[in-house]
């Protein structure tokens, strides 16, 4: 069976004025090759990466994966992609209308190869731009395809979900079920984002609460800033410690900006928030200390020895000793205090009292003891723990 002729495709992403920067690791390279050898592809497609070595991949994504073919991996590099179409597009027309614009899209496969492989055969294919993530993956019946067939399944499930996030599916593009044998089905996800998340994404909105709570951070609450990727019992319990020593209640915040990762796509944001059911959540724009200090103003914050060891490294202010002064006393001043708790790191409880820190950081810390507050456990660990459980750790 052959993938029709994307000509119509271009066509219509040419007509709704999108710009498409795509990725392909581990298979679905054929969707870039049939979009960009397309006449008229110079005008959607902003640039193609095919990152296919593991490190390459961990290169876009700022850190080693815990599975290289995954809807979580293929929405970040959707999301990295997104970016990079967005900086395009500003760089070439400083257009306001950039991110709105842009579509990011990512196939990750773990297909067949000239060995036997112990995991499954799948593709997993995520779509980003302003509105909305789109993510389906399908795993192929073993060993039932050669490996040119399971490219083109790639890559028709690549312009299903495209088409789909596009709002272009009743165009008349063709479906991925044409390409499915009996007994395979498609997992898909959709996060429509709701404006303020829209707004986040974009950088013109600082904070936005997540569920039903509404308005800005008081000035001089008690924050615990984090992933929580995922939130487990060692984060409740620092926050009920928090609460007792600062005798009021915690606000919990994630940042949808990272500094070297990145951005986390509206499924990611979906599934950290239905976390904290019942609990104040804020979602910023806020990925450095400093900026969250400008959100949350006069505030007391809870935080683990190795973001407390951060906050005065210069390695995480451009290797400049300058800027981590100057940063140390910014925190010093316009902090109420940190409350900060041991954690394990490489197989050992590291208590935060022992770091070697710059004094003003040290002047302003409550240091939790080990007897009060201890936990040897990561979340790194219980995300291992999670994937081998589901089969998903290891891309053999």
């Amino acid at each position: 069976m052959q993938l029709p002729d994307p000509a119509r495709l271009i066509a219509d992403l040419a007509a709704a004025d999108r710009r498409l920067v795509i990725v392909s690791t581990g298979g679905g390279a054929l969707a870039v090759s049939h979009l960009v050898t397309t006449p008229g592809a110079s005008g959607v497609v902003l640039a193609a990466e095919i990152p296919y070595v593991r490190t390459a991949v961990d290169d876009l994504l700022g850190g080693v994966q815990e599975s290289y073919c995954s809807s979580r991996t293929a929405r970040r590099l959707a999301v990295a992609a997104w970016q990079r179409g967005a900086d395009l597009e500003r760089a070439a027309a400083a257009s306001d209308g950039a991110d709105r614009r842009a579509v990011g899209v990512a196939v990750t496969g773990s297909l067949r190869t000239n060995r036997p492989k112990r995991g499954p055969h799948r593709v997993c294919v995520a779509v980003q731009t302003l509105d909305v993530t789109e993510v389906a993956e399908v795993e192929l019946e073993k060993e039932a395809r050669e490996r040119g067939d399971e490219e083109l399944v790639a890559a028709a499930l690549v312009f299903d979900v495209l088409t789909r996030a596009l709002g272009l599916a009743e165009a008349g593009h063709a479906r991925i079920d044409e390409w499915l044998r009996p007994g395979e089905r498609v997992l898909r996800d959709r996060v429509a984002a709701p404006e303020s998340w829209r707004e986040l994404l974009a950088g013109t909105r600082r904070v936005a609460a997540a569920g039903s709570t509404d308005g800005l951070p008081a000035e001089g609450g008690l924050v615990f800033p984090g992933s929580f990727d995922p939130l487990h019992e060692g984060h409740r319990l620092m926050a009920r410690i928090a609460e007792e020593i600062a005798e009021r209640p915690l606000d919990w915040e994630i940042s949808v900006r990272n500094v070297d990762k990145p951005f986390l796509d509206y499924v990611e944001i979906r599934d950290r928030a239905a976390q904290f059911a019942g609990q104040r959540l804020w979602l910023t724009h806020a990925p450095t200390f400093l900026q969250k200090l400008a959100v949350f103003p006069a505030s007391t914050f809870v935080m683990g020895a190795d973001t407390y060891a951060r906050l005065g490294d210069p390695r995480y202010y451009g290797g400049s000793t300058v800027a981590a002064d100057e940063a140390v006393a910014a925190i010093a001043a316009r902090a109420r205090g940190l409350i900060v708790f041991g954690r394990a790191r490489d197989g050992e409880f590291v208590d935060a009292s022992h770091l070697d820190v710059p004094k003003p950081l040290r002047d302003i810390a409550y240091f939790v003891s080990p007897r009060e507050f201890r936990l040897d456990i990561s979340s790194t660990e219980l995300r291992h723990r999670e994937l081998e459980r589901r089969g998903l750790s290891c891309d053999a």
